[in-house]
């Protein structure tokens, strides 16, 4: 049997910081999703929902220059999870995405744009 661990999602970047580490580059930037419903009342509701991720240049990723603030991207990895403890002493845990392929999209690519109740 093979255990899965494998994350899609499809959103616009935030934060974007490429940085050369060796010979390779590594971009770490930010993704909001965003899910369109009503609630019971039918009054439109948007939830929006960020993630971390991180991508390495290598063979599905072969450019991270366009990672940019406000690019549609797609990408397809892995998520792991990080515990830690703050320096008040709580132990929290944080989540990231592992990019394995990122696509830029442009807004005419889909033709299932997402469809916002507003």
């Amino acid at each position: 049997m093979e255990f899965i661990n494998k994350i899609e999602l499809r959103g616009i970047v935030g934060t974007s910081t490429l940085n050369r580490v060796g010979d390779a580059q590594v971009c770490r930037f930010s993704i909001a999703t965003e899910y369109s419903h009503k609630d019971r009342d039918g009054n439109p509701v948007v939830d929006t929902t960020w993630f971390n991720v991180t991508a390495w240049e290598g063979k599905n990723i072969p450019d991270l220059r366009p990672v940019v603030r406000g690019a549609i991207v797609q990408v397809s990895g892995r998520v792991r999870t990080y515990k830690y403890t703050t320096a008040a002493g709580e132990e929290k845990s944080s989540w990231e995405v592992f990019a394995r392929r990122i696509t830029i999209l442009q807004p005419d690519d889909d033709p299932m744009q997402p469809q916002r109740f507003l």
